[in-house]
């Protein structure tokens, strides 16, 4: 499994997100400031590059990342998870793609 070089890249290809040890699949990529950013423009805004939400019991959580934060994410190869610092302490943030599958009993290469 390779791993991608920036966040901004494991979250485009991400289908779920654990953040502190929370599943979330609920989470928004602001896609016109990526793609500013993309093309070299500078972006500056209040509003959220990353948005999070989940259930932590019958509490819901929210967590919003500016692109700055994003982009200063690391990856911690000891914890398979991406740490990033929000308005206080840092977050362990792993990103997952859906696995797909069906019950066909014919192999893969059959018709």
């Amino acid at each position: 499994m390779s791993i991608p070089h920036d966040l901004i890249s494991a979250l485009s290809a991400a289908d779920m997100l654990e953040i502190d040890d929370l599943h979330a699949w609920q989470f928004h990529l602001d896609s016109e400031q990526l793609a500013q950013h993309h093309a070299g423009q500078a972006v500056v805004t209040d509003t959220p590059v990353l948005s999070i939400e989940c259930m932590d019991g019958r509490a819901l959580r929210k967590w919003h990342f500016a692109l700055a934060q994003v982009l200063a994410a690391r990856f911690d190869g000891e914890a398979d998870a991406w740490i990033i610092t929000g308005s206080g302490d840092p977050h362990r943030l792993k990103c997952f793609a859906a696995v797909t599958g069906d019950n066909s009993d014919l192999p893969d290469d059959a018709e």
